[in-house]
């Protein structure tokens, strides 16, 4: 089970990095030409801090234990990470894009796994 949760971190952590600096870089025009419609109901700044709590958030869950220093941070860079892709699906139902909340959903189940696992029977201390 340790593989498959350094797996599934791996991915999320890798698919969380790539939208958050997508969101750090790009102006919030082209994020919205790009299909982030939502992007319309918030600032610039909120869409950058957006990308910075995804980039961190995948910083959180790779490096701490790595490193072997403090790996507690990485179940709490997932519970992080479940609040910001609940955040996520809100702002989906509420724009009535269901059809189109679908990977927010997939990164909070992963992350809900992650964070399930490394809180749970399979944490770095045990």
């Amino acid at each position: 089970m340790n593989v498959v949760l350094w797996v599934v971190t791996g991915l999320l952590a890798a698919a969380v990095l790539a939208a958050g600096v997508l969101k750090v870089v790009r102006p919030r025009e082209r994020l919205q030409s790009a299909g982030m419609t939502w992007v319309e109901d918030f600032s610039d700044g909120m869409v950058k801090l957006v990308g910075v709590l995804e980039v961190l958030a995948a910083i959180g869950l790779v490096l701490p234990a790595l490193l072997h220093i403090a790996p507690v941070f990485v179940p709490l860079a997932a519970l992080g990470l479940v609040l910001v892709m609940i955040g996520a699906v809100v702002v989906h139902l509420r724009r009535s894009e269901a059809s189109t909340m679908a990977p927010a959903v997939v990164l909070l189940v992963m992350a809900a796994f992650v964070m399930w696992g490394r809180f749970g029977p399979y944490s770095f201390t045990s």
